[in-house]
């Protein structure tokens, strides 16, 4: 894949971020544009006048948009240190391996109201935040994301990483 070239196109570098909720430092932020069946955003990048044009995990795109074309090598995976996949925080991304990040997902599935135990699954997870964004006044953007989030943890319970 032609990252350089990609990463390179500034048309390419607007649109992703438009697609970003981009919000405080510590919090994520929300990928608002297509999203997979893994809960990960999904990204049309390049251009089909340049023959450049690919669709590529939005966080892999954006990792090496702050990291440099050549992140990730040697099979290297982007981990989302908040498990929510369509968080676009450079912040909340570390690279690691494949083992990684399924040790990571296994410790932490079984914590109370955690990300990765939301019924609706992790793409139900991510549109539902997308469509409370799409619809919160602007000045509750905060809390209609919230909701959203708590929506998933119908018991109520919560357990503290144990990160």
């Amino acid at each position: 894949m032609p990252w350089g070239t990609l990463l390179a196109d500034g048309e390419t570098v607007a649109r992703y971020r438009a697609q970003v909720l981009q919000r405080g430092p510590d919090d994520c932020w929300w990928w608002l544009g297509a999203i997979t069946d893994t809960g990960h955003g999904s990204f049309r990048a390049g251009s089909h006048t340049t023959q450049t044009s690919r669709v590529v995990p939005a966080h892999l795109f954006g990792y090496r948009l702050a990291h440099g074309a050549d992140a990730l090598a040697g099979g290297l995976v982007v981990r989302h240190r908040c498990d929510h996949g369509a968080c676009q925080n450079p912040g909340h991304w570390l690279p690691g391996t494949r083992g990684d990040n399924n040790r990571d997902a296994a410790a932490r599935r079984r914590l109370a109201g955690h990300a990765l135990t939301d019924v609706r699954g992790a793409a139900g997870r991510a549109r539902a935040v997308q469509a409370a964004i799409a619809a919160a006044d602007p000045e509750r953007l905060d809390e209609a994301i919230a909701a959203a989030l708590a929506a998933g943890n119908p018991s109520g319970a919560y357990q503290d990483s144990i990160f």
